[in-house]
């Protein structure tokens, strides 16, 4: 699944972490995630990868149209009734 500027956005702040520190954790440049995150740039894939393992390895789980819950994120340990 694709990482969308939304799904970061959301997750940090599921985190409670600033643009620098996700920057921070995934090893990107932060005017690369900022660009990501307003729309201004599409970053390379790798680079959304490398985004999104910080997240996950925080403890995000994202979730897509295709595991039938909508687009979203979620702490991964979080119960269905949460």
């Amino acid at each position: 699944m694709e990482l969308t500027s939304e799904q970061s956005r959301a997750a940090r702040a599921l985190l409670g972490w600033s643009q620098q520190q996700l920057a921070e954790a995934a090893q990107v440049a932060k005017q690369t995630l900022a660009d990501f995150e307003r729309g201004a740039r599409t970053p390379y894939d790798r680079t959304l990868r490398d985004i999104r393992l910080a997240l996950e390895n925080a403890g995000v789980e994202f979730l897509g149209v295709a595991e039938g819950k909508g687009v979203g994120v979620r702490f991964a340990n979080a119960s269905p009734s949460a």
